[in-house]
């Protein structure tokens, strides 16, 4: 019940830009809520009170923006709302163009994944939610963070970035919270930490879900109190400081597993924030090939036909990282500023394992289930699938399971959660 309180709060704060503001709800007297469940009747009471608001609110706006809605501009890409043209920039192609939205400058594309990303970041950028970002490595979801600080009301206070993968267990502490001289041994001075820096800005978390149950306890702490205690310290701090974080792990699983606290996982995840993997923007994925290409190595680099059709058949785990990295290494080996297809080096052979080749199209041959429109229902479906996916590497691996999490590109634990929730012995 005090999650589900704590999330419609949250999702009451979260407006538009242009939203009129919601008003605030009232206060109980405590005199008159002695016992809990008084109190509870009462914030309920107060959030319905709330909620109505909002939706009166909302009917205005609706109504008030039907002229706005009206007027549209139609261009060959697609239709446009005019009160946001001023915001499209165009970047020419051979084939086409690249929309770029300025208010939203580091998300490119305009494919509906990505439009739908701008849009909740626009949205997000003027309340204070905790916010996951969720995406593959590399599809940008540091840029996505950067964004909705910039377009926030705090872009003028700090940005940190932490890799919490990259930390060593034994000084996450001291460097999420600082210390004070004398402290440890080593501590010849005092120092702040990424909370401190961060005040009055917005604190990154990239990786949470390597951060040990340790730090999990101690981070959590933090964001609920919103204050922090150096080591050595007797007296607390506050600090105002907007948790952003992200991960390219499947956080609920991970929780399912008890690798990661769950009231950890829902002060994080008020609103998730979804990146599109760039194999899912075929329709951006020219366009942002000769945008990488002109701003980094301008207007002179051409290439050939096959090298053309190879990037766009690519499925790019590397995401947009790799792209970059892809074209950063053909220019360097490309001849006469001509990109061809073994410039590109990309791997496109089967997935190969001890130096054998390890296909599931291969394995398929035996056919995995038929979907029956109407007559089977979606995830019954994906797990008749998975398992037999799972049944496959494990039969390929001899039933070693560190080996068959690695030809699946999974961790390990995940290869066991997987196996205990469809039962496979």
């Amino acid at each position: 019940m005090a999650q589900l309180r704590t999330l419609v709060k949250s999702a009451i704060k979260v407006q538009d830009e242009h939203d009129t503001p919601v008003a605030p709800p009232k206060k109980s007297d405590p005199k008159k809520s002695d016992n809990k469940e008084e109190k509870e009747e009462n914030e309920w009471s107060e959030i319905a009170d709330t909620l109505t608001q909002a939706t009166r609110s909302s009917r205005g706006r609706n109504l008030s923006s039907a002229s706005l809605k009206a007027e549209t501009i139609d261009t060959p890409e697609k239709t446009i709302k005019s009160d946001k043209l001023d915001k499209i920039e165009v970047v020419d192609s051979p084939s086409g163009s690249l929309k770029k939205d300025s208010s939203v400058p580091r998300i490119m594309g305009s494919s509906q994944q990505i439009e739908e990303a701008r849009r909740l970041i626009r949205k997000l950028a003027d309340s204070n939610v905790p916010v996951y970002i969720s995406g593959e490595s590399g599809s940008g979801k540091e840029q996505a963070a950067r964004s909705i600080h910039e377009l926030s009301n705090r872009y003028d206070k700090p940005f940190i970035a932490v890799n919490c993968g990259a930390i060593p267990e034994n000084l996450m502490e001291s460097e999420f919270f600082g210390y004070k001289k004398g402290s440890f041994t080593g501590a010849d001075q005092d120092r702040l930490g990424f909370f401190q820096h961060a005040h009055g800005g917005t604190l990154f978390l990239d990786e949470v879900a390597d951060l040990p149950l340790g730090m999990q306890v101690k981070l959590l702490r933090a964001i609920q109190e919103k204050a922090v205690r150096r080591i050595g310290d007797a007296q607390e701090v506050k600090v105002d400081v907007r948790i952003i974080s992200a991960t390219h792990k499947n956080l609920e699983s991970l929780v399912d597993s008890g690798a990661f606290r769950q009231d950890l996982f829902y002060r994080l995840n008020v609103v998730t924030l979804k990146m599109p993997p760039l194999r899912e923007m075929h329709e951006d994925l020219e366009y942002l090939i000769v945008h990488l290409l002109r701003k980094h190595h301008g207007t002179g680099i051409k290439m050939t036909s096959a090298a053309r059709q190879a990037l766009l058949h690519y499925n790019y785990p590397g995401n947009f990282r790799e792209l970059e990295n892809i074209l950063e290494r053909a220019v360097a080996l490309a001849s006469n500023h001509t990109i061809d297809v073994d410039d590109l080096q990309i791997n496109t052979q089967p997935m190969a394992l001890d130096g054998e080749h390890f296909s599931l199209a291969e394995h398929n041959a035996s056919g995995l289930p038929t979907f029956q429109m109407g007559h089977m229902q979606l995830q019954d479906y994906l797990d008749d699938v998975e398992r037999q996916i799972l049944q496959q590497a494990l039969d390929y691996t001899k039933y070693n399971r560190t080996q068959a999490a690695k030809v699946l590109g999974i961790s390990f634990r995940s290869m066991r959660y997987r196996l205990d929730r469809l039962n496979i012995e």
